[in-house]
């Protein structure tokens, strides 16, 4: 659905946007996840075809972002991060006016208005004045114009932004539905939200792609993406440094802590991440060989917090 091959953006001096490519598939959903400033928006604004590229290619559905852009606005519903909303107009009159604004035929105009109001649980507040409504149902609101001509792609600029739990959770069960039928691009910077509703992530800092793929891939690229976590009962510290090289060539001493009586924290990691060599099995028996005693063993791997916090600070 979705092609872009060496986007850039320039703003006088300044590049915002530095060779990025991706590819979005049908019914996926898409995350970019990156800081403030990272070229999220400026590469939304690209897609939906409000900015040129300085260079690079941009394919929507086989068409050209930079030469037609009446096709691709006919493809795309886009949610920018302030919501256009009249607080004059109710939710029926706004969409009205959405509707004659995309020149969906005036036939189709009362269904495909119901239609958007109903997925969008808007039904109920269609008649009220937009500015008494909750931020929630203005953001909901926001989404209707977006799918209201039935558009096979979205873009939606961090929908969540200043929204409570409450409206957060909505949102977000709102968005997965659409991703069920829709290709999704969704701008955040909050972290469980890509955990949430993203099937595949991409990392922007800079303007440029710091990673890019489902959370779990993109963890197994990296050095250290998994470890082992044990408290040990042992004679000393050095017992247990001089040996950890028995696990093997890729079995790294990530840390260790004394807790006080000769009770040890201990991490073990991996230095090649794509040999996935220490499994819990593994680890038990050099501890029971090397006799020392388990008192907990845990497996933690790279959430994606933990992914974002490297790679951004790497690459900063």
């Amino acid at each position: 659905m979705i092609e872009v091959n060496g986007l850039t953006k320039q703003y006088g001096s300044f590049q915002a946007v530095k060779g990025v490519s991706f590819s979005v598939g049908k019914d996926q959903v898409l995350g970019f996840l990156g800081p403030n400033g990272a070229g999220k928006t400026t590469i939304m604004k690209v897609l939906t075809g409000c900015h040129f590229p300085s260079s690079g290619n941009v394919l929507i559905d086989g068409f050209s972002a930079e030469e037609d852009r009446e096709e691709i606005k006919q493809r795309i519903g886009y949610l920018p991060e302030n919501v256009p909303i009249y607080g004059e107009l109710t939710p029926w009159e706004y969409l009205g006016f959405i509707s004659e604004s995309r020149l969906i035929p005036k036939n189709k105009r009362r269904g495909n208005i119901d239609w958007a109001l109903n997925r969008c649980g808007l039904s109920g507040v269609s008649h009220k004045r937009s500015e008494t409504l909750s931020k929630g149902y203005r953001q909901r609101l926001g989404l209707a114009q977006a799918i209201l001509h039935d558009p096979p792609i979205l873009i939606l600029d961090e929908p969540t932004t200043g929204l409570d739990p409450n409206q957060i959770i909505e949102i977000r069960k709102l968005i997965t539905e659409l991703g069920k039928s829709k290709t999704v691009i969704l701008s955040t910077h909050i972290l469980q939200e890509v955990e949430a509703v993203c099937s595949k992530v991409l990392i922007l800092n800079e303007g440029s792609i710091a990673a890019q793929g489902t959370p779990d891939e993109i963890a197994r690229s990296m050095k250290g993406s998994d470890s082992w976590e044990l408290l040990l009962k042992a004679a000393d510290r050095k017992s247990i440094t001089a040996k950890i090289r028995a696990l093997g060539k890729n079995a790294e001493l990530s840390s260790i802590e004394d807790q006080g009586n000769q009770i040890y924290f201990v991490s073990i990691g991996f230095l090649d991440a794509k040999e996935d060599t220490l499994d819990g099995e593994k680890i038990f028996d050099w501890a029971v060989n090397a006799s020392f005693k388990i008192l907990s063993m845990q497996r933690k791997t790279m959430s994606i917090e933990d992914i974002f916090v490297k790679l951004t600070n790497e690459k900063s």
